[in-house]
């Protein structure tokens, strides 16, 4: 009698990776860019800077009421007397924007620009081809 034993199937297995080709993203990038400018005065210079909203100006010289709010999707930049700030001096709020120092000067233009990239959009105008992997088992 012979002693039982245990027989194993031999099996393997080789696949190739899938690939992708094609397809094509379509972005559009639409951002509303508003400016808007002021001129110091002593007043405004306190214990920091602020200026309220209704002593700025849009680009077409029209008195504002509100300033926009900092965008989610965007940022905004300030210059007085020209020169670019630098982001952690400034606090935009719709009622105002107030920068974090005492040392300016009334008379020095201020101006506030604001970019909201909201409107950027990106779709798949052409789906991608992704072959399928091709499986080889050898037993």
């Amino acid at each position: 009698m012979m002693a039982a034993s245990l027989i194993k199937l031999f099996v393997t297995a080789t696949a190739s990776a899938p690939v992708a080709t094609g397809g094509t993203v379509e972005t559009t990038v639409d951002p509303a860019v508003t400016r808007y400018s002021a001129v110091l005065t002593a007043g405004m210079i306190t214990t920091d800077t602020t200026i309220p909203a209704a002593s700025f100006l849009d680009d077409n010289g029209n008195a504002i009421t509100d300033l926009p709010a900092p965008p989610t999707d965007g940022y905004y930049n300030v210059y007085v007397n020209g020169v670019l700030q630098v982001a952690g001096l400034s606090t935009l709020t719709t009622a105002s924007l107030v920068l974090a120092t005492t040392a300016t000067t009334a008379g020095a233009p201020v101006v506030l620009e604001v970019s909201d990239f909201s409107n950027t959009t990106s779709d798949i105008t052409v789906e991608p081809t992704i072959s399928a992997p091709t499986i080889t088992v050898t037993v």
